[in-house]
């Protein structure tokens, strides 16, 4: 037990074990639907007659794996969460490798994203939406962190995340495949919707409180703004991922109909993109 509370503790073990930790039966299935191996399970004894529980500790053993009963009380003296589920799962997990973007047509960056709760809705949201990879650069939070998992609800298992080290290199390694790296910005960008995304677009997103630095926005090939009515600054990042993902799930599904294309403006220059609030994404916390 010791272990399990250390990998739901260390991101450095988790790393090395290549492994991440997987709360409760749902995302456990989830899990082995995605043909992820399943190292050890552990249930606390008010999950052995919960249906779910049984139904996928069942599977598990079926498939050789292990599951181990629990004594009263020590979930809760290994779990992270203050109402622990009553299962928990050892699960194989690594980050996808960049050749994963080959042949990749839409994705996500996250630059200095520190929320696991944000960077688990924008792996969700980036799943739901058709997106081939996210990039997790630098200063982002470790997509295998506990609340980061939850926030997911599985789409960890389905969408490649890749470990993009700084966010130069990642650049880099977009541009050496043909990607257009397109920033989100308060104001003064395109609006989302004359953005043309039916090509290869990366889409950068940044930090909740500061957005992207002014130099990353100056190295990038252009900024789309989601036009706001009220009087909120801005959106949470999670927020912003849905808008412009599905706004760009619409278009290309659009372009791909018989006898459609969708009418769209090429991206605006940087140059000109007027200044932008210190906010520089569009996205809060």
């Amino acid at each position: 037990m010791r272990r399990l509370r250390q990998l739901l503790r260390k991101r450095g073990l988790r790393s090395a074990e290549r492994v991440v930790v997987v709360e409760g039966a749902e995302l456990l299935s989830v899990a082995i639907a995605a043909g992820a191996d399943i190292e050890a399970v552990y249930v606390a004894p008010e999950g052995a007659d919960v249906p779910s529980v049984i139904d996928v500790t069942t599977r598990v053993l079926s498939a050789g794996g292990r599951v181990f009963d629990l004594a009263p009380g020590v979930m809760e003296r290994v779990a992270s969460t203050v109402t622990p589920q009553p299962l928990l799962a050892v699960v194989s997990y690594a980050p996808a490798p960049p050749e994963r973007l080959d042949g990749a047509t839409l994705v996500v960056v996250c630059v200095d994203v520190r929320d696991p709760g944000n960077l688990g809705t924008v792996i969700r949201t980036a799943d739901a939406a058709g997106v081939d990879a996210v990039i997790c650069c630098d200063g982002t939070v470790d997509p295998t962190n506990p609340k980061t998992v939850r926030s997911t609800a599985g789409s960890l298992f389905h969408v490649p995340i890749i470990d993009g080290g700084s966010t130069a290199s990642a650049l880099e390694m977009l541009r050496a495949r043909g990607f257009t790296a397109v920033a989100t910005v308060v104001r003064g960008g395109t609006d989302y919707t004359a953005f043309d995304w039916t090509g290869p677009v990366a889409l950068v997103l940044g930090n909740e409180a500061t957005g992207l630095d002014d130099e990353l926005v100056g190295s990038l090939d252009g900024g789309v703004t989601i036009p706001m009515a009220g009087r909120s600054e801005s959106l949470n990042v999670g927020v912003s991922a849905a808008v412009l993902c599905f706004e760009a799930l619409r278009q290309r599904r659009t372009a791909a109909s018989p006898g459609t294309a969708p009418a769209r403006s090429t991206m605006s220059a940087m140059s000109e993109v007027p200044e932008r609030p210190a906010d520089g994404n569009g996205v809060t916390a």
